[in-house]
């Protein structure tokens, strides 16, 4: 099966209705935004376009789906025969990966044909309300890590592919590992591993099991100590390994009291050098509260994976202008300024974002300062050299510099920088 068929069944509705109706072929702009950020949240994160734009590229039916949709009548033979010769032929512009997004930032522009760019909603909005919602996450994590290094380790707490998917984005929100050695195979994101608590329960004793691990790897190796009693755990780990041992891990307990402990323990074994990994359940809030103890580095899963209790952006694909006119939907709740957008970021003089202004068919008075913030990914259906993946994360380490430095608490809060938008004249 195809990416192409993982579109939505109302897309291949309307797709087969404007075939007929003879407005198909309308030129329309389709824009991505938010209209709020999840409780809690001061900002968002832009991620997975990179993805995206692969896989649109990619974006193919194949014969044999076509005759499928043909045989359940979800298709008639004037879109059976449309589907079989689609790609891509328009623009995509948008926000970088690793930018900051806030309520109303035009983060995609789509724009084509009404049936090429409507066939593609299902598609944009599920890579981007995911990966978004996992960097943000991601994000507020190493913020509160305060320098120290965070390992993503979710694979086993979300979908095989979304667990590539949410090692990419944390990875750009600043983790400096993954578990997931099929990310570090797609992406060349630096994995790391240890044993789990089933190799020492493999062996006769905990000495045995640190033992051929050790044995194996060398002492640049870390030994989870916490299976049995964790004091002794360390003390077995030392016996084994010696001072030089890279690090141990605590996966479960009061990590507070536990780090501590550990510490002093080491310490008093000679191994002052060996360092301390904590994991098991963290989250921003679990991390931030362990700034002032002895740990070296965290390693995050579940938390990331569903993006720390908002799994999805909440990010919408709507059309915004048809054959150049504006368009809006007045739904209580859910209305949409009409018109193409564009937008730029304004700083102070020290660099400070102060306000983000996204004017609808036109474009915002430049200052000095003004950074523009839309990019093109895809011009008349070819991608244009896109950043690394290393390149977005140095991105977002500068962008989350620039704003405000009550953006980055973790407590709720208005945007870290205020949306202007200017509806079409």
């Amino acid at each position: 099966m195809t990416i192409a068929l993982l579109t939505d069944h109302y897309e291949l509705t309307m797709l087969r209705a404007a075939l007929l109706d003879g407005t198909a072929d309308r030129r329309c702009v389709f824009e991505v935004f938010a209209r709020r950020l999840p409780t809690g949240r001061r900002y968002g994160v832009v991620a997975g376009t990179g993805r995206l734009i692969d896989l649109v590229r990619d974006f193919r039916f194949q014969e044999e789906e076509v005759a499928q949709l043909r045989t359940h009548g979800v298709v008639d033979d004037q879109t059976a025969a449309w589907l079989s010769d689609y790609r891509f032929r328009g623009d995509i512009d948008g926000y970088a990966e690793g930018e900051l997004y806030f309520p109303g930032s035009p983060i995609l522009t789509v724009s084509g044909t009404f049936a090429e760019c409507v066939i593609l909603e299902t598609l944009v909005l599920s890579v981007l309300n995911h990966d978004c919602a996992i960097a943000a996450a991601a994000a507020r994590m190493v913020t509160a890590a305060r320098g120290r290094p965070v390992i993503e380790m979710g694979s086993r707490r979300t979908h095989e592919e979304a667990a590539v998917a949410s090692a990419r984005a944390a990875y750009l929100a600043g983790f400096e590992y993954t578990s997931n050695l099929a990310a570090g195979y797609r992406y060349g994101i630096p994995t790391a591993g240890t044993a789990a608590h089933a190799f020492t329960l493999l062996h006769d004793d905990e000495p045995a099991a640190f033992a051929s691990q050790v044995a194996a790897l060398g002492k640049q190796t870390t030994l989870l100590v916490d299976t049995y009693d964790i004091s002794q755990g360390i003390r077995n780990a030392i016996a084994v390994a010696g001072p030089e041992l890279r690090a141990i891990r605590l996966d479960s307990g009061d990590l507070s009291v536990l780090a501590q402990q550990s510490r002093e323990l080491l310490n008093s074994l000679g191994a002052t050098d060996t360092k301390i990994i904590v994991s098991g359940d963290l989250d921003e809030h679990a991390i931030a509260a362990l700034a002032a103890e002895p740990v070296d580095m965290y390693g995050a899963g579940t938390a990331v994976v569903v993006g720390s209790g908002a799994p999805t952006a909440g990010l919408v694909y709507k059309l915004v202008e048809v054959d150049g006119r504006p368009v809006v939907k007045r739904s209580e709740n859910k209305a949409t300024v009409g018109g193409r957008k564009t937008a730029i970021r304004r700083h102070k003089p020290t660099g400070t974002a102060t306000e983000e202004i996204v004017v609808s068919q036109g474009v915002p008075d430049h200052k000095l300062g003004d950074r523009l913030l839309q990019h093109s990914y895809v011009v008349t259906g070819e991608p244009v050299d896109l950043p690394t993946l290393d390149e977005s994360r140095a991105h977002l380490r500068a962008c989350l510099i620039s704003i405000p430095w009550e953006g980055l608490k973790l407590s709720a809060g208005d945007p870290a920088v205020p949306v202007t938008v200017v509806p079409a004249p």
